[in-house]
């Protein structure tokens, strides 16, 4: 059996952890029994895609990638990562 570290918690995160513990389960889905299983990710909304990383400048409040075979949608969420 390993051995548990040191709590490094804030105590309003143990708190939370605690109340969460404490809370009923949930009951079991109420599946017909030749009901097929799928992955978790077939019942995640089709728009959430994985993140893309890649290099860019942001010219007058534009980002514009460095690679021109990349596009992103007109309403893409960007983060912007700034070096000094």
């Amino acid at each position: 059996m390993a051995t548990p570290g040191t709590d490094d918690r804030s105590p309003g995160c143990k708190a939370r952890d605690e109340q969460i513990a404490a809370e009923p389960r949930m009951p079991p889905l109420d599946l017909p029994p030749d009901a097929a299983s799928s992955p978790v990710e077939a019942h995640l909304h089709p728009r959430h895609r994985r993140p893309v990383a890649m290099a860019g400048v942001v010219e007058h409040g534009l980002v514009r990638p460095l690679d021109p075979a990349v596009t992103l949608a007109e309403n893409a969420r960007v983060i912007i990562v700034a070096a000094e």
